[in-house]
């Protein structure tokens, strides 16, 4: 095994959270979403607005996912904010790093943004720091991991899945702004048709109003976009 050059200290390397208990369905507290409530969408344009990604694809932090059988668990990606949204998916990967980053605008061609409004209440599980301390993992070790620990993390979407038969999906402050609630949601526990459309689905980059919301965005992160 390499060793770090003198005077430099080698990056500790994150714990895997917890394996999640199994009663589960006692400690997890459920929330309300309310129908009332918007969820904000921004997604590849090969999906509706309403439309949830089927799997197995992917590498998000709570999915893609599998029930028991092994057959996999639809899922929605949304939140409380356009800005959520837009740093959940399009931003997701800009580094926490200080003075100006780039992103290339191809990269936001194909998404569209989205407002959905539930056709009723749903119950998601609670992920917020006061919940997962009844659940016996810390934030750090379920929200703020990198990619490399969503093996681990997707295993307790998993088991929350199972064990909660009353669960339709999950809820907490996004790691990537945290002035909002990001959620991700099952979709074979919603109603059949769960969502109306508040506004149809627009193109991120050639909708006027929406680019410019993307766009302060950036500014705001530090980030410039370039490219065609």
């Amino acid at each position: 095994m390499a060793r770090p050059r003198a005077g430099t200290t080698a990056a500790p390397v994150p714990a895997a959270p917890p394996v999640p208990p199994a009663d589960l369905d006692k400690l997890v507290r459920r929330m309300p979403w309310p129908s009332a409530d918007v969820i904000h969408r921004i997604h590849p344009d090969i999906y509706g607005s309403d439309a949830f990604n089927p799997g197995p694809l992917g590498n998000a932090r709570f999915s893609p996912v599998v029930d028991a059988a092994g057959t996999s668990i639809s899922t929605i990606y949304g939140g409380t904010t356009f800005a959520c949204a837009a740093m959940e998916t399009v931003f997701h990967d800009v580094p926490f790093a200080p003075g100006l980053k780039t992103v290339e605008k191809r990269k936001l061609r194909g998404h569209v943004y989205s407002r959905l409004l539930p056709t009723e209440e749903m119950i998601l599980a609670d992920l917020s720091v006061t919940a997962l301390r009844k659940l016996g993992v810390t934030r750090p070790q379920l929200i703020e991991t990198e990619k490399v620990q969503y093996p681990y993390t997707r295993t307790w979407a998993e088991a929350i899945h199972a064990q909660c038969k009353d669960i339709q999906g999950l809820c907490w402050i996004s790691r990537q702004d945290d002035r909002a609630r990001a959620v991700v949601l099952f979709g074979d526990r919603v109603a059949f048709r769960p969502f109306s459309i508040l506004v149809p689905a627009v193109d991120i980059v050639s909708d006027t109003s929406t680019y410019a919301q993307l766009i302060d965005l950036a500014d705001r992160i530090g980030v410039k976009v370039h490219g065609r």
